[in-house]
């Protein structure tokens, strides 16, 4: 069978191309047919051939036979039409896996990303160079976690609104552990975090993380993190045994900034398909529905079998993943903190607290206990009211 020479496949190329982009609304076909230089009526049977006969309906027809794998215009089509109205923010490869599990399409990925490139609809991207060796990952389930936020306008449909995703995801899988929106990457966001995953999965052997400033005090800009002076977050992960690893460069953390690209080119499209205007209702989709469908593509298994998590039951987490403040209790036994009066009761074989210095233990949620040494003091509730010792176990 003879070989159609270049000028020919070049040609096919052309008309094929500017048919694509008049299939997707790009363009008419009076300007397609001024584009290829062609009168409408030829463009018609160009359309009609194409349809019928594929690619290889752009060759002459006295030289070849129709290719017994052409895909008809319609199934074209079909895809032009649901990229343009209902996947039209959705990456090449996140498109082609809904179109394969929402809507039965056996179409290749590449066939699918040079039609969308074709007409128009994807930008044809460079090369990204040579290949670069990256970090291994570690051995082991629960070695080393990643934990960051992004910032980003994940509500699609409330334009304007930025929001931060706090993601924690395991270096040896880079199965994800914990994703949820909130307003600020605050203490409490990442308190939150740490508190779910540990409570779940057991305590990790180190944490790496960005040098933000819920994470480590750095005294000068760019400079080593301060080991002595520790954040909340790192007098917590310390007293838990679990290593603290600060980034020092993007490059250095690119496996979760990747990550993050990955949640960005996915999640905002799913959650403005769902219909999702809430940060809570998000949060719901994420656990419920998307985690665990990303885990399922992306995740890998450990080179190691041993899971490294260890088991933190019988541990109170809820006293060391807390705000902890020191105090000087006043003349009438009262803690001041964060304008509340924290009233201390009498202590059996004390006259009186006043003067000692105390710990001030603000907990996830809300409630607040006073603690001398290892003796409770008392436990408040969230506006500073006493509670009695019985509503919740503070030992």
């Amino acid at each position: 069978m003879a070989l159609y020479p270049d000028t020919a496949v070049e040609r096919a190329m052309r008309i094929q191309e500017v048919i694509l982009r008049a299939t997707s609304g790009e363009i008419t076909w009076i300007q397609a047919s001024r584009i290829i230089g062609v009168s409408e009526r030829t463009m018609r049977r160009w359309k009609a051939r194409y349809e019928k006969h594929g690619y290889d309906g752009l060759f002459d027809r006295r030289r070849r036979r129709p290719s017994p794998k052409r895909v008809p215009l319609k199934e074209v089509e079909k895809i032009l039409r649901l990229y343009r109205e209902k996947y039209f923010d959705f990456n090449v490869r996140h498109f082609h896996q809904m179109l394969v599990r929402e809507h039965g399409v056996g179409l290749s990925y590449t066939f699918v990303k040079k039609a969308l490139q074709e007409a128009g609809l994807v930008r044809r991207k460079r090369s990204r160079g040579r290949h670069r060796k990256r970090r291994e990952r570690k051995g082991c389930f629960g070695e080393m976690l990643h934990i960051d936020g992004s910032k980003h306008e994940w509500l699609a449909l409330c334009a304007g609104q930025h929001q931060v995703a706090v993601v924690m995801t395991d270096d040896a899988t880079g199965r994800i552990l914990y994703c949820q929106l909130c307003e600020e990457e605050t203490v409490w966001a990442i308190l939150t975090a740490l508190r779910e995953v540990f409570g779940e999965y057991g305590l990790p052997l180190s944490l790496y993380s960005d040098r933000a400033g819920w994470a480590f005090h750095t005294p000068k800009a760019g400079g080593k993190v301060d080991r002595e002076n520790l954040t909340q977050v790192g007098r917590a992960l310390e007293r838990l045994g679990i290593e603290h690893i600060p980034s020092y460069s993007p490059q250095a953390r690119g496996r979760s900034e990747r990550a993050n690209r990955t949640l960005q080119d996915r999640v905002i499209s799913e959650l403005r398909l769902a219909g999702i205007r809430t940060v809570e209702e998000a949060n719901a989709y994420l656990k419920q529905r998307y985690v665990p469908s990303h885990n399922e593509l992306f995740a890998v298994d450990a080179r190691e079998p041993e899971n490294l998590f260890v088991s933190c039951r019988g541990t109170n987490l809820d006293q060391y993943l807390c705000l902890e403040h020191e105090r000087v209790v006043g003349r009438d036994n009262v803690v001041r903190y964060e304008n509340r009066a924290l009233q201390i009761d009498k202590q059996r074989g004390r006259a009186t607290c006043a003067g000692r210095r105390v710990l001030v233990r603000h907990h996830l949620d809300g409630t607040i206990t006073l603690w001398l040494g290892s003796k409770a003091l008392g436990i408040y509730d969230s506006q500073g009211l006493a509670l009695h010792t019985n509503q919740r176990k503070v030992a």
